[in-house]
C-alpha cells in the first residue's frame, strides 16, 4: 500500500502533516509522537525576530471548535534554526516552516534565511492569519498581494513554496489561481475563520484581541467545499485542513481534492490521533481495493444519483 504523496518537488511518506500553530515546533510532542512517522511537521509561524503575541485570554472553546488569537507568538527564524532545527533533524522529521511577515521584504528575508538552513523541506507562506492586523492577511486578502508575495519568495528560495490561503474571502479558488500563476508549488487551505465570542454576564469579548480564528469540526464542511472548489480551479497540489478529527474526515478532504492534509485542533484533544488516522486510511484503502492514496485524490463523484424507485 502506497501512502506517499507528492507536493511539487517534495515527496512525503504519508499525507498527514501536523498543522502550524497546533504542534508547537514539533519537539513539544516528541515524547508522545514519533515525528519521523508523520508525513510532515509544519512548525509555528516565524517572523525575522521574536514576537510576544497577544495578551491572554487568547483561547476560547466553542461548540464544535475553538477560537484562538495567539497573535503569532514565536521565537523568530534565527533562534528556530539554532535551537530547534538540529533536534528536528535528529528525530527524522520532515519540516515545513510556516513563515510570516509584516512586509514583503520580511517574507523574502525569512525565506532566504531558511533556504540556507539544513533540514527544511518546504516553506508554508502564512498570508492568512485572521487575528493580527498587520502584514500577512493584507497580502492574503488581495489577489495582487497574494501573487506578489508568492513570486517574490519563489525568487529567493530553492525550497517548495506553499501559500496558506484564507477562507475569509468571497472566492478562495481565485486566490488559489493567483498563487498558482505566481509559481506556488502547492497551496494549503484553509486557515481559521474570523470569529468572535462574548461573555454575556460582563458583555466583554472573551478574547483580549476581541476577534480570533475559529478552528475545529465546526468549520470542516466549509473547508471541504473550499478544497473542492480550488481543486476544480488549479492543477498544483493542495494540502487540505479544517476540523479533521479522524480518518473519515481526512479521507473526505482527499476525495474532495487534497493531496495531503494537516491536522491541528484534534491534536489538542488526542495527541495519539496520528496513528489512528493512518490506520483508518489504510483500512479504507484495503476495503476499497485502492493501492495508492494518490489515486483517491479528487475522486468526488458528482454525477446524478440513480433512482432506486
Amino acid at each position: 500500500m502506497d501512502l506517499s504523496v507528492r507536493l511539487g518537488p517534495l515527496t512525503l511518506k504519508n499525507p498527514l502533516i501536523a498543522a502550524s500553530g497546533c504542534f508547537g515546533y514539533g519537539l513539544e510532542y516528541g515524547e508522545v509522537v514519533d515525528l519521523s512517522s508523520l508525513g510532515g511537521v509544519c512548525v509555528k509561524g516565524l517572523f525575522l525576530s521574536e514576537r510576544e503575541g497577544h495578551p491572554p485570554p487568547r483561547i476560547v472553546e466553542t461548540p464544535g471548535g475553538m477560537l484562538n488569537a495567539i497573535g503569532l507568538q514565536g521565537i523568530g527564524v534565527h533562534r528556530f534554526i539554532a535551537e530547534r532545527l538540529p533536534e528536528l533533524r535528529e528525530r527524522g522529521a520532515t519540516v515545513l516552516v510556516n513563515i510570516c511577515g509584516v512586509t514583503l521584504d520580511e517574507y523574502v528575508e525569512v525565506a532566504r534565511v531558511l533556504s540556507d538552513a539544513e533540514g527544511v523541506a518546504a516553506i508554508e507562506l502564512n498570508i492568512s492569519c485572521p487575528n493580527i492586523k498587520e502584514g500577512g492577511i493584507q497580502f492574503g486578502c488581495s489577489l495582487s498581494g497574494t501573487y506578489d508575495v508568492v513570486s517574490a519568495v519563489k525568487k529567493v528560495t530553492h525550497l517548495p513554496v506553499i501559500p496558506k490561503l484564507t477562507p475569509n474571502v468571497t472566492s478562495p479558488s481565485a486566490f488559489a489561481r493567483a498563487a498558482e500563476d505566481a509559481g506556488a508549488d502547492a497551496i494549503s487551505l484553509v486557515n481559521t475563520f474570523l470569529a468572535m465570542a462574548i461573555d454575556v454576564e460582563t458583555r466583554r469579548p472573551r478574547l483580549s484581541n476581541i476577534m480570533g480564528g475559529l478552528s475545529g469540526p465546526a468549520i470542516r464542511p466549509i473547508a471541504v467545499r473550499m478544497v473542492y472548489e480550488c481543486r476544480c480551479e488549479v492543477k498544483i497540489p493542495i494540502i487540505g485542513m479544517g476540523g479533521i478529527m479522524d480518518a473519515r474526515d481526512a479521507l473526505e478532504f482527499i476525495i474532495a481534492g487534497a493531496d495531503a492534509v494537516q491536522v491541528g485542533t484534534a491534536n489538542f484533544v488526542d495527541p495519539f490521533v496520528w496513528g489512528k488516522i493512518l490506520d483508518g486510511i489504510s483500512d479504507y484503502m484495503t476495503r476499497h481495493g485502492i493501492a495508492r492514496i494518490a489515486d483517491l485524490v479528487g475522486t468526488t463523484d458528482t454525477s446524478p444519483a440513480h433512482s432506486h424507485a
